[in-house]
Order: structure tokens, then C-alpha cells, then sequence
């Protein structure tokens, strides 16, 4: 970024639909140079660089981070809790920072240390070569990511926002997709949308007593059933008009040679705007598996739950926690309504009453929804126009210059989100992208659970690619 007046995009083009023009994107490469920015490339893929940059991903990795100070007992996080339960499981200590000569083990490793180090390590090393940008570059690291962010992203946001004003930056990359093999092509996928997000809070209470004069059902018996009858009423995968899998596939259609002819032959006639009958699209494209079907279909998870005190005692008060990724096109709206239809069949049948997302006191038997201030709308989708120099242009440009223009660039989606639901105002260019790429090592692997891990060669493409995006945003003449 330089000065706010320097940072607004002449002009914004309003995305209805993202779409995969990135194809003819040529290789962007900086064209201001000096001798030694014109050798900084050449040390990055050095002996030497790879050895430093162990060394360093090593030492943050070994950095315990599953709790910080005062911030309350590990279990607030269940990231950690994860890595705590399995931690015999793992090949190599969770915090050992292992290299094995390609991988480096650890929690946080991929996710997302490495794109911390890699950052702090591109910005230095431009910065050691005599990089002087004309825009200001800011480094923006927040601590909170795992739980929604309230102590640091949405803190940082709101300063930026204040001192550069709306849509003051030109663009923000953050974590997120990366790169995938499919249909006989390697599309490099930066994440132009998020899904909207809900947790959704249900509690029964009913009448307690002792355990050897139980009723038929009692409240863990119909909190069982109920999220059987959430569970077996999934939501239909449907491919809105601006999500961005169905640039994915209009760009697979017409540049991949192993592209699904059944998907080819349903592109055209697709409608999105269908409201009765199925999507034949969408339920085409997720016979691909669950990892692609959430990509465009919310998703349902009941993932905590609780109930009873003790094995002698009818339980008075069972708890569950559902969470929804919302679909883009969709709205957590949508998901309340769901839920309470659902509650209002199981509350008749057994005689509860149903108080849904109104703030009315738990009666002794009734079924309460309540939902949390983290309610997220899914993304605004991030423009994809390359008619001009664009944010998305760059990008696609640096990417295609990093590993050859046989490298196809989409937009892409995940079914997570980031934190960057805070920086929405700051600019309508946002990606979420993990730039390192080793075709050895394709998809999550580890993330969140046991295992964890990152090829050092694709932490070091991802090194590269930084300093020269960095590079040709500062060079760039914005649309």
C-alpha cells in the first residue's frame, strides 16, 4: 500500500460470476531490477537458503503454541485438543519441528506457520537486496485464527480500516487454497469466496428422576434422535451463479483433457436459479467425494455434545452443538429455518415446546435453538476480471512466472474460513491462497489432526512466489 489516494482501484468490476479467464494470463515477471534482486531468486532455491529456512520454520514450529498466557486452559481451542489426544500417534513429536530431508513435522507446519515464516522471510530478503516499493506493504498476523479471531484479527482490521479508509488496499492475500491435479490438468486455485458459517446451540431439557424408573425416552434418547433427523436431512448440493467451483469447471471443460464428459454435457444448460428440482450439475460434480461436494453445499456437523451427571440420574439437560458451513448463495437464515422445522416435529411428538433463536428461558421441558455472535454470510466473491492489470491478473501472472504457463489458474473456494471476514471493507480484492507447490504433496495432510506436515520444497516455491508478487503489485498500474 502507499498513501490512501494511491491505494482505491480506478475502477472495481462487479463479479456476477467468477470466471476462469486467467488461462490467457501471460507469465508476469518484475521488470525493475538491480543485480542484486536479479540474484535474489537464484539464493532462494540455494543450498543454503533451504538449510536457513529449516532452521527457521523448525524453531517457530517448536514453539508450543497450544495456549497463550492468561488466555484460558487448552481446551478452549479444540485445534489443540486434537493433537493432544493422538500425540502417541504421531510419526514424530507434534512440536519436534522433524526434518526428514522433503517433509518438516509438526503442528503448524502447513497450517500456518510456513506461510509465516515464508512472508517475514520474502519481505527480508527483498528488503536485504535494496527493495525499496513505491506501495506499503503491510504485514498483518493475527493469534486467534482457530477461535474466530475476537483478540486479533478483528483488532488489527479495525485499525487498517480506520487509517486507510474503504477499500483503501489494493489487495490482501491470506492463507487458504492451494494448488490440485485434476482431470489431467494442475490448476492453481486462489480462494475468491468463503462459505458463510453457524453453530447452532439445541438443548432439551426434561423431567428427571432416578435412573431405575426411566420413561421411554428420556432427554439424551430424544437429542439422539433429533440430530438423526438433522443428520438424515442433508442439504442438496446447488452451484450458484458466483460460486466459484463453477468457473472451476467451465475452465476444466474447456482446458482439461480428462474433463467428465457428464459434467461437460450439463454445463450449458445449467440454471442456477432453479428452485424446484434438483441441481443435476452440482449432484453431477459431487460424486467426486465429499471434499468437492462441500465446496458447493452446506455442510451439517454436530460436533459437541453433553448430557447427565452421573449414572444413577435421568439427565434433566442435554446439549449439542451443530455447525454449518453456509453455502454460497445461501444465508444462515436459511439454516434457522431448517432447524426449527426439524425441532418442531421432534418437540410434537414428544410434547416439548420449542422456543427457536428468541431469548425465552429454558422451561423444564422444551427444546431451546440458539445460535452465536460468530453467525457469518458467506463472502462477498472477490472480482476475477482480467480484461485489464487487475489484483486477480497479478496473481494469476506471478503464479503462471513460479511454475510454467502449462499451470492453469481458477478461481477456487474452500469449505473452511479465515480470518479475513474481518477485512472485507478494507478491499473487495481478497485471496486466500497457499502459493507453495510441491506435486508431491497435494491436500490437507494433517491439518488439524495427526501427522501434520510440509515439503520444504513447496515452502520455498511459496518464499518465491511472495517476493515476487510483492514485486509486480508494486509495479503494477491498476484498472
Amino acid at each position: 500500500m502507499n498513501k490512501k489516494e494511491e491505494l482505491l482501484p480506478q475502477s472495481i468490476a462487479t463479479a456476477s460470476r467468477p470466471r476462469s479467464r486467467s488461462i490467457g494470463v501471460k507469465a508476469l515477471l518484475p521488470q525493475n531490477d538491480s543485480p542484486a534482486l536479479s540474484k535474489l531468486d537464484e539464493y532462494i532455491t540455494s543450498p543454503i537458503f533451504l538449510n536457513e529456512t529449516v532452521v527457521r520454520l523448525r524453531g517457530a514450529i517448536q514453539i508450543p503454541t497450544q495456549s497463550y498466557d492468561d488466555l484460558g486452559p487448552v481446551d478452549e481451542d479444540r485445534r489443540w485438543d486434537v493433537m493432544f489426544d493422538f500425540a502417541a500417534q504421531w510419526t514424530y513429536p507434534p512440536f519436534s519441528g522433524y526434518f526428514d530431508g522433503h517433509f518438516i513435522w509438526g503442528r503448524g507446519s502447513s497450517d500456518c506457520k510456513n506461510n509465516l515464516i515464508g512472508i517475514m522471510e520474502a519481505v527480508e530478503l527483498l528488503l536485504d537486496a535494496g527493495f525499496e516499493p513505491k506501495r506499503t506493504l503491510i504485514l498483518s498476523f493475527g493469534f486467534d485464527e482457530e477461535i474466530s479471531e475476537r483478540e486479533g484479527a478483528s483488532h488489527l482490521a479495525e485499525v487498517l480500516t480506520s487509517r486507510y479508509g474503504k477499500d483503501g488496499a489494493a489487495v490482501i492475500i491470506d492463507e487458504g487454497a492451494g494448488t490440485s491435479t485434476v482431470w489431467g490438468s494442475t490448476f492453481a486455485l486462489p480462494g475468491v469466496a468463503e462459505k458463510g458459517a453457524i453453530d447452532i446451540e439445541i438443548i432439551i431439557r426434561m423431567p428427571g428422576g432416578h435412573s431405575s424408573v426411566p420413561p421411554a425416552h428420556n432427554g439424551i434418547g430424544v437429542m439422539a434422535e433429533l440430530v438423526t433427523a438433522i443428520e438424515n436431512n442433508p442439504y442438496e448440493p446447488h452451484l450458484h451463479s458466483t460460486n466459484p467451483f463453477l468457473g472451476l469447471l467451465q475452465c476444466g471443460a474447456a482446458h482439461s483433457p480428462e474433463f467428465p464428459s457428464k459434467l461437460k454435457k450439463l454445463l450449458p444448460s445449467h440454471d442456477w436459479k432453479t428452485c424446484s428440482g434438483k441441481d443435476k450439475l452440482a449432484l453431477e460434480a459431487a460424486k467426486a467425494g465429499d471434499i468437492v461436494k462441500y465446496l458447493f453445499t452446506t455442510s451439517v456437523a454436530p460436533d459437541i455434545i453433553s448430557g447427565g451427571v452421573k449414572s444413577n440420574a435421568l439427565p434433566e439437560r442435554t446439549r449439542v452443538l451443530v455447525n454449518h458451513r453456509v453455502n454460497v448463495g445461501d444465508h444462515p437464515s436459511d439454516v434457522k429455518k431448517k432447524l426449527v422445522k426439524i425441532a418442531e416435529q421432534i418437540a410434537h411428538k414428544h410434547n416439548l415446546t420449542v422456543y427457536a433463536f428468541n431469548d425465552e428461558p429454558e422451561t423444564p421441558r422444551s427444546i431451546t435453538l440458539n445460535s452465536n455472535a460468530d453467525t457469518l454470510e458467506p463472502a462477498p466473491v472477490t472480482p476475477t476480471s482480467v480484461d485489464e492489470t487487475t489484483p486477480y491478473s497479478v496473481l494469476s501472472g506471478t503464479t503462471r512466472a513460479l511454475y510454467g504457463e502449462q499451470l492453469l489458474v481458477s478461481p477456487g473456494i474452500m469449505t473452511g474460513n479465515t480470518d479475513t471476514r474481518y477485512y472485507w471493507d478494507l478491499t473487495k480484492h481478497i485471496f486466500r491462497y497457499g502459493p507453495g507447490w510441491d506435486p508431491e504433496q497435494e491436500g490437507l495432510d494433517g491439518i488439524h489432526t495427526v501427522d501434520e506436515k510440509i515439503s520444504i520444497f513447496a515452502h520455498i516455491k511459496g518464499v518465491q512466489w511472495y517476493s515476487l508478487f510483492i514485486r509486480n503489485m508494486d509495479e503494477a498500474e491498476l484498472a
